[in-house]
């Protein structure tokens, strides 16, 4: 028999199995190993071109290796003299021709600066979202996430491509949200996604989107609920909702649910510094929504003799807006909806007639 100690406890074994036992431990050693290797990392220098450091595990050898390395130092040499032209060539093939290897997200990587660099925005949003998704435990993760933001963003702000590298493209804001959205797919949980959510309401507020815009902000309340840019969502769904608002002869559908938001918005940021534009926006929609039970009351009293219905929007006159100057119409106006019941319940007077 054989004592071996694993994992805490003392195994005993027959010598029939210490061989099979002694192969498990070289496998899991092995394993550690390679995964130490595998976080070989590629660093680039004028004197020496690329060079392979912190392990050997670079998924290509012999001749692939050599080959990939070579393309590499073409690409940088090129991007450090400005042939961007060049450099991205070199870059994407090295990408394409060693997918697997520790060359292809540094190759994608520095593809997308290249491309960000020609004003190439797409080219450029599409590769740096080839490492995302790729080569996600890439150390340049959070700086590629941050990139692709920007590049959104900067669509976003009217930022034109080169067409042929030489002649300014059209502005294009569309794709900008349209990146954005993709942004959230692949890292939506990142300190980036809040920011990207907001900048899609004003993406789409500025294209005169309103229902998408206010479907983002909704989508940012509620996925990021916990963000520092909530309360600026919820104060600008007040506004989009607002905007929307026709006045006391329309439909009120709009102007609740900017009540809702202003109010949502006050109980949850009491101490926010925007409190102050929430109370006037709050009164206004207020003033409206009350002033349309107003209108609807007066319809009922004087053009149908409704009188229940005629209570009934009064009081909801003065709930709305209980201290306003509407409330105390709506008050008046409860007074004389009373006189006209009285009046229409009294008995009728019998007519007297006099002969002579």
């Amino acid at each position: 028999m054989v004592l071996h100690w694993f994992a805490g406890k003392i195994l005993i074994m027959p010598p029939s199995a210490q061989s099979r036992f002694s192969l498990i431990l070289f496998v899991f050693a092995l394993s550690f190993a390679l995964a130490g290797n595998a976080r070989a990392e590629l660093v680039w220098t004028p004197q020496s071109g690329w060079k392979v450091e912190g392990g050997a595990l670079v998924g290509v050898s012999g001749k692939e290796a050599q080959g990939a390395l070579e393309m590499m130092n073409k690409a940088r040499a090129a991007e450090e003299k400005g042939n961007l032209m060049t450099a991205a060539k070199y870059y994407k093939r090295a990408a394409k021709m060693y997918p697997n290897s520790i060359y292809a997200p540094e190759a994608q990587y520095h593809l997308g600066k290249v491309q960000l660099a020609r004003k190439k925005y797409a080219k450029s949003f599409e590769a740096f979202q080839t490492v995302a998704l790729r080569y996600p435990s890439t150390t340049r993760y959070n700086e590629i996430i941050g990139l692709q933001y920007s590049i959104a963003s900067a669509l976003l702000d009217g930022a034109r491509g080169r067409v042929f590298g030489i002649f300014p493209g059209f502005a294009n804001r569309e794709k900008g949200i349209q990146f954005l959205e993709i942004l959230l797919i692949e890292a939506p949980y990142s300190d980036y996604a809040p920011i990207a959510m907001m900048s899609i309401a004003q993406g789409h507020a500025y294209l005169r989107n309103s229902e998408e815009a206010m479907d983002a902000l909704d989508r940012m309340i509620n996925t990021y609920p916990q963000s520092v840019l909530a309360p600026d969502a919820y104060l600008s769904l007040g506004k989009a909702h607002a905007t929307l608002v026709e006045g006391a002869n329309y439909d009120q559908a709009s102007t609740r649910d900017s009540i809702t938001y202003y109010e949502d918005f006050m109980i949850l940021f009491p101490s926010d510094n925007n409190v102050a534009k929430a109370e006037k926006g709050l009164t206004e929609m207020k003033v409206i929504l009350a002033d349309s039970k107003m209108k609807i009351g007066d319809f009922y009293f004087f053009k149908r003799d409704n009188y229940k219905a005629a209570r009934v929007f009064y009081n909801e006159a003065i709930t709305v807006y209980p201290d306003s100057e509407i409330a105390a119409q709506a008050k008046q106006r409860l007074v004389e909806v009373d006189a006209a019941v009285a009046k229409a319940s009294a008995p009728a007077k019998k007519k007297r007639f006099f002969f002579f």
